[in-house]
């Protein structure tokens, strides 16, 4: 979408000033039930103070193949959402970051709101969760983001609660996790970057960028996703600004997402089959470890990276188990982390 033809960022009512943004590719049916839970009213309770604090939504379409921006502005037109959902039927994939920074920087520029709500298209909210995450922030202005409890929907059964907050990865987490040894995971169990799925509301490092609210007024300080990430680890980097702005973020247990991971990029953590990373899931690696640890830094965290899965292997190989890595894992990690990291940089 050429910038003359960008939609306007529609004011809010008085009442709202949260604008929510779903990024979708190739998932017209999940970004469509996710934006339904956003405005679908028979989720939300009227008698509650924040039930109207939604602005407008904005759906964005990723240059998607199988026209699912077609679909998405017909299905829009037929269920009456047009006033408060603006297409955006991009003729690039943006990827994740990018995608949501067309409409932030709208936002930052010509104002809408004072909130942005982003929802991945795979996920839906519940209850009043986007009023709960308002008033938080209203009541907490020191708070730059604050992320939603994330259950994982499970067939029939009831939903399986997943871990929605984290700590920030360091170099001794990453060499654990590569490990994947029960007593060395124990070891560093301080450093482990995933929190309980039941962690209570309080301060984290990150949380889960499938359900989170931003303060414009903190992204206006502190920029919006960097655009060198296309997708994975850009919240992370992020949230990493903001902390070192002096913006907290927070996990708030009270506000419900639902969240089926994986099914609209595929990639899942804790996965039991082996499975090829794409090359954009190392590049976001290590743009996130260059930008918070120096390139310096992010060799160091490569090298711990490569040691602990080779340890990995030869754990796995003694217990008869297959290896954590991800398929040519080596070779990926020499062609998207080391190489690069390892050429003279620019000028």
């Amino acid at each position: 979408m050429s910038k003359e033809a960008q939609p306007p960022v529609p004011q809010p009512p008085a009442t709202g000033d949260v604008v929510a943004i779903v990024v979708n590719y190739g998932t017209a049916d999940l970004a469509l039930a996710a934006v339904g839970s956003l405005l679908d009213p028979s989720l939300l309770d009227p008698s509650l103070p924040d039930h109207s604090r939604l602005a407008h939504v904005h759906l964005v379409d990723n240059a998607s193949p199988g026209g699912d921006g077609l679909r998405l502005a017909a299905e829009i037109a037929a269920r009456g959402w047009g006033a408060q959902v603006t297409l955006w039927a991009e003729t690039v994939n943006h990827g994740f970051g990018r995608g949501n920074n067309l409409v932030i920087d709208r936002l930052l520029a010509e104002g809408g709101g004072t909130k942005v709500f982003l929802l991945n298209p795979d996920a839906q909210v519940t209850g009043d969760a986007l009023g709960l995450l308002a008033a938080f922030l209203d009541d907490h202005p020191g708070v730059g983001a604050v992320g939603a409890r994330i259950e994982k929907p499970q067939g029939d059964g009831p939903p399986c609660p997943v871990t929605a907050a984290f700590r920030f990865p360091s170099l001794v987490s990453i060499f654990a996790q590569s490990v994947g040894f029960g007593p060395v995971t124990r070891l560093f169990a301080a450093w482990t970057v995933a929190l309980p799925p039941d962690q209570p509301t309080g301060p984290v490092d990150w949380v889960s960028g499938a359900a989170v609210m931003f303060r414009l007024e903190a992204l206006r300080a502190v920029g919006g996703f960097d655009p060198d990430f296309f997708l994975y680890h850009e919240e992370v980097e992020l949230m990493h600004r903001l902390a070192r702005g002096g913006w907290q973020t927070w996990h708030l247990a009270e506000a419900l997402a639902l969240h089926a991971e994986g099914a609209a990029t595929g990639v899942r953590s804790n996965e039991g089959l082996r499975k090829r990373r794409p090359g954009y899931w190392y590049d976001s690696w290590r743009h996130y470890m260059t930008k918070t640890h120096g390139r310096a830094g992010a060799l160091l965290a490569a090298g711990l990276w490569m040691t602990g899965a080779t340890l990995n292997h030869v754990i796995a190989a003694l217990r008869r188990r297959p290896p954590a890595a991800p398929l040519q894992f080596y070779g990926d990690l020499w062609t998207h982390v080391l190489h690069p990291l390892l050429r003279p940089p620019h000028g």
